[in-house]
């Protein structure tokens, strides 16, 4: 498997190059804490500003990306890995001109998806006949190998949080991961769901204070999100908030998230295409460091 997957790695070298593709990883400890919307606005918020944007809805086993904004794909991830269709065929045309390949729901062969298979994918999104300046990523919730894959992948991590016991614990336990088995050093981190700035910031300061205390990691408050009863219309009506409610609070929100994604740089890699960012998720897991006081 390990010469496979080298292979694989050398002939996307040969095949791809170019400018480099920003590439913002979304995850959450938990569910429920407003990711996917995240993504989804973030992406069209970047749409927004001119930037040619993909959208990966990457949680595999239960994607919902083409349910929150009302589109019907035809086909999505499934049929590209079971080699019933080109990548190309399964995106569709979201707002502002995003462009969002769908990912499939309850099908089990995502979830547990190999080496290869993600070699596979790899090779489709070589082929990709158009430019991308941003690629957003939602992952799924939690810590199995495939979400830290797809996060350690990325230019940058936006760790998503809402102002609850269950969702800091659970957001700390996916830096813990992703720094002591990914190797990775930096988050972005959302405050989702607060009533005004000075939750957030407080919100942020109890993540930020347990990370200091217990891991070598360097986080950044990246906004916050408002409680806002618009978003949750936008949603029953199946539309970003940013396209239906530009001036909405949480709009507004995140728009001012989307130009700060805008300013992260785009470190320097042998290629900066979407399918390098594949072929990066299949680095295998650093050895686990001594794991002290937690």
């Amino acid at each position: 498997m390990r010469q496979y997957e080298t292979d694989q790695a050398s002939g996307l070298r040969r095949l791809i190059g170019g400018e480099g593709v920003k590439v913002i990883a979304v995850t959450s400890g938990k569910g429920g804490v407003g990711k996917t919307n995240v993504s989804v606005n973030l992406a069209v918020a970047l749409a927004q500003r001119g930037r040619s944007t993909l959208l990966l809805d990457a949680d595999l086993g239960l994607a919902n990306v083409d349910v929150l904004l009302g589109l019907q794909p035809t086909a999505n991830l499934a049929a590209v890995m079971s080699g019933e269709r080109d990548l190309e065929e399964v995106i569709v045309d979201g707002p502002a001109g995003v462009r969002i390949i769908p990912s499939a729901s309850g099908v089990s062969t995502m979830v547990n998806m190999g080496a290869r298979d993600q070699g596979g994918l790899i090779s489709a999104f070589a082929g990709l006949p158009f430019g991308v300046d941003v690629m957003v990523v939602d992952t799924a919730a939690g810590i199995d190998g495939v979400v830290m894959g797809f996060c350690q992948a990325a230019h940058e991590v936006l760790v998503v949080v809402c102002d609850e016991p269950a969702s800091i614990t659970d957001a700390y336990a996916v830096i813990k991961v992703l720094s002591r088995e990914r190797g990775i050093r930096r988050f972005q981190v959302l405050c989702n769901r607060v009533q005004d700035t000075s939750q957030g910031a407080a919100l942020f300061r109890k993540l930020f204070a347990v990370c200091e205390r217990f891991l070598d990691v360097s986080l950044q408050h990246c906004g916050n999100v408002p409680e806002d009863a618009t978003l949750g219309r936008a949603v029953r009506l199946q539309r970003a908030v940013v396209d239906g409610f530009p001036s909405s609070p949480s709009a507004r929100a995140f728009k001012e998230l989307a130009g700060r994604a805008d300013k992260w740089s785009v470190p320097a890699m042998p290629s900066g295409q979407p399918a390098f960012f594949l072929e990066r998720s299949l680095v295998p897991a650093v050895a686990p460091q001594p794991v002290g006081a937690e």
